[in-house]
């Protein structure tokens, strides 16, 4: 994949020589920065749009400053500056990101081949052309999983010559955290999204100039310099996510989380995620990472869906081993066992989640397709 007019336009947009650019990407997959207009808002470099994993996509406006202090944070935690490998789309600032820490750090991104999607192979053929003694990636949990389930010794082999693994845009199971652990992998998780330019906390911990709040309701809050300017042509979603005060800029997620006494964040999983089923309050993302440690099941995704009899109801989308009959029979008798009330009232089974090409979990299909299936039931 041919990334130098990108990171062509993206130097000058970050050098004041040129536009603030918005990268896209054409049906080949192949990224293109386009020249954006930006007006009230100085310093542009890029517009990055959110996922869209949950409504409309946003358009996010990153700075000059805020690009920068991003990169400097993430280079104080990684313990140096290096050699980056891009294996998620650029239209997302995950993959951003990547180039812009190499134009900061002087450094040679390589990009992997994606014209046929994520592949261990194609991964695996990238990372062999890396020359640099430090080594970065950034990639999604479900990149990793396919990762560490390739037969080759060589994926695994080139996996351990990274400094740190990037991991995030979804929630990472303990399970795939403790096998890459065990393959000697070193990996980070890290939380944050395109308000924040990209991840701002690592392992639970603020990077440099971040810092981390709860709201009286539990949402977290994340302000400092890599806060976001705001969105584009839009002041009210603005307005509402994002507030200034004692001269540090906040944004306001849609996420809940916890502080432990040494400030590190737990995430609990989204505002929204609350379904109330027949009176009774029930977690999605505890639901979720009960399913995801039963055997067999690789991920789960759990949602409350419209139902005449509960109000909500609590629904599942579980990726598993064994999808016969007997498998799904076994699936659903430890959901009853292990959950109780909390159980799944409907449970679809399949080979794996329904993603966004950023790696995201698509949340409104998964929705649309658990609500069809319950409504039919």
């Amino acid at each position: 994949m041919n990334i130098d007019p990108v990171l062509k336009a993206l130097a000058a947009a970050l050098h004041d020589e040129g536009p603030a650019v918005e990268i896209t990407a054409s049906e080949d997959g192949a990224p293109h920065a386009s020249p954006i207009e930006t007006p009230g808002f100085e310093d542009a470099a890029v517009v990055v749009r959110t996922s869209g994993s949950t409504g409309m996509p946003k358009a996010t406006v990153l700075t000059v400053d805020e690009l920068a202090a991003s990169s400097m944070a993430t280079a104080i935690a990684l313990r140096g500056e290096g050699q980056w490998l891009l294996a998620l789309p650029l239209q997302y600032v995950a993959g951003v990101q990547v180039l812009v820490r190499s134009l900061f750090a002087g450094t040679r991104p390589w990009a992997m081949d994606l014209s046929n999607g994520f592949t261990p192979e194609a991964f695996t053929a990238a990372a062999e052309e890396l020359t640099d003694t430090m080594r970065f990636t950034s990639l999604v949990p479900t990149q990793l999983q396919r990762l560490l389930d390739s037969p080759s010794p060589q994926t695994l082999a080139v996996l351990r010559r990274f400094n740190a693994i990037l991991l995030g845009g979804a929630s990472a199971s303990t399970a795939l955290l403790d096998a890459a652990r065990e393959a000697g992998l070193k990996v980070v998780t890290t939380y944050g999204s395109a308000e924040t330019c990209g991840g701002c906390v690592y392992d639970g911990s603020p990077l440099e100039g971040v810092r981390v709040m709860l709201d009286d309701d539990g949402r977290i809050l994340l302000g400092g310099d890599t806060v976001a300017s705001g969105y584009l042509d839009a002041p009210q979603s603005s307005a509402e996510a994002f507030f200034e005060e004692d001269g540090t800029r906040w944004y306001r997620t849609n996420d809940l989380g916890e502080l432990a006494a040494d400030g590190t964040l737990t995430v609990l999983g989204r505002a929204d995620d609350v379904i109330i089923t027949g009176g009774v309050k029930a977690s999605a993302a505890f639901i979720q990472a009960e399913l995801e440690k039963f055997d067999g099941v690789t991920a789960a995704f759990v949602a409350g869906v419209p139902s005449r009899e509960w109000g909500q109801a609590v629904a599942a989308y579980v990726a598993v081993e064994d999808s016969s009959p007997e498998g799904i029979e076994h699936y659903k008798a430890l959901c009853r066992e292990k959950l109780g009330a909390l159980a799944p009232k409907t449970v679809l089974t399949t080979d794996g989640l329904i993603m966004l090409s950023n790696g995201k979990p698509d949340r409104l299909a998964m929705i649309d397709l658990l609500t069809e299936v319950h409504q039919g039931e």
